[in-house]
């Protein structure tokens, strides 16, 4: 195990594991469930299905609800990560049970502009990857049609002991040499308030809010697990399959993580803060 060299891994792109993401689907599922049913309906042009694009699909499983609310709606669920992208293509593109068609195309969220005009742009818990996203707002509302909606959500618990005591320990002297700032190296998210003006200013009727979620995790250590599918990522590709060091950090992590979250009778409480914010083109 090398955890003590002196010079920090360059960041890359974390790699995914759709599995592990996805076992937590339904509470990661909720806040895109909610945020859908604050999104107004979508402008008809000339009696054309809705053209929607959801930004960082994951493997898709929130992609295709919106096939639910628009079922003859053209859906493309654009991400960075092959692992992701080649889950998503799997279980869901094709033909939609309304009628509508669902595909998946690698793009970068950092640098994705509009191709055509779009009815609807989400992303849901992606932009938080993502630095400086709010400087994309003007390109993609001018990518929206007339009347239509750009929508996302995104995680707001970085200051959270879950990520909080990942970060000491990427920063802390055993592993700040591999790690650096790898655990807050994706805390790129404004304050409610902040996504509210800056869309309004766009010119777009604009609703934000925030919500915390008080989740029931249960299972051995499930804080660990629900943090292995996301915040973890960066750590884990930086160890880059390096097990002995990969396994003394979870350790620490797990120690530090039992303390914070305690188990209680009905599974452990994960209290969870998501920013909303949903800005409809004039």
């Amino acid at each position: 195990m090398h955890s003590d060299s002196s010079s920090t891994t360059p960041p890359g792109p974390p790699v995914w594991d759709p599995q592990q993401y996805l076992r937590h689907a339904g509470h990661r599922t909720r806040p895109f469930l909610d945020l859908l049913t604050r999104i107004p309906d979508l402008p008809t042009t000339g009696g054309l299905s809705p053209r929607i694009a959801d930004l960082g699909c994951g493997p898709g499983n929130v992609t295709v609800r919106l096939a639910d609310r628009w079922p003859d709606a053209r859906i493309t669920g654009f991400d960075l990560s092959p692992q992701m992208l080649a889950q998503a293509d799997k279980d869901y593109a094709g033909t939609t049970a309304g009628g509508g068609w669902l595909d998946f195309q690698v793009a970068d969220a950092a640098h994705w502009t509009p191709g055509e005009p779009f009815d609807l742009i989400v992303s849901n818990a992606a932009l938080q990857w993502v630095p400086n996203h709010p400087e994309s707002f003007p390109a993609w509302i001018d990518g929206l049609t007339p009347g239509g909606t750009l929508a996302f959500q995104v995680p707001g618990n970085f200051t959270s002991p879950s990520h909080a005591i990942l970060a000491d320990l990427c920063a802390s002297p055993r592993w700040r040499g591999r790690l650096g700032d790898h655990g807050r190296r994706y805390v790129h998210i404004l304050d409610t308030a902040d996504y509210l003006t800056r869309l309004a200013d766009l010119g777009c009727e604009t609703d934000a809010w925030e919500t915390v979620y008080c989740q029931l995790l249960t299972g051995p250590d499930p804080v660990l697990d629900w943090v292995k599918g996301t915040a973890l990522r960066p750590v884990l590709t930086a160890l880059d399959g390096d097990h002995e060091a990969i396994d003394a950090l979870l350790a620490e992590y797990r120690d530090r993580l039992r303390e914070a979250y305690p188990p209680g009778p009905h599974g452990t409480v994960f209290p969870f803060r998501r920013i909303f914010a949903v800005a409809r083109k004039k």
